[in-house]
């Protein structure tokens, strides 16, 4: 079992948790209306930058790398050297696309 996967930031995740850094929100429609500040949604899909170790009888079955999708108030929003990112259980994942 892997320890660590190689990532950029110096957050090393617990058991079953990972690190992911949000997408960024639409800044327009498909239709070109700039949408403002107040009225941005949460992103709900990322890329995984670190993964933990997972738990004993359970290994992780994401990556560093893997694009993924969670829920809408899934996670622990963390600013790491200036940067957003989300810290959540791999449970929290719906999706890799």
């Amino acid at each position: 079992m892997e320890a660590l996967t190689e990532s950029k930031v110096n957050v090393r995740p617990l058991a079953d948790r990972v690190l992911v850094e949000p997408a960024p929100a639409e800044e327009k429609t498909a239709f070109g209306i700039i949408i403002p500040d107040t009225a941005k949604e949460k992103p709900q899909r990322g890329t995984i930058v670190a993964v933990g170790t997972g738990k004993k009888d359970e290994p992780l079955t994401v990556q560093v790398g893997d694009t993924v999708l969670y829920g809408k108030y899934a996670g622990t929003e963390i600013t790491v050297e200036g940067k957003e990112y989300l810290i959540m259980r791999e449970s929290d994942i719906f999706a890799i696309i």
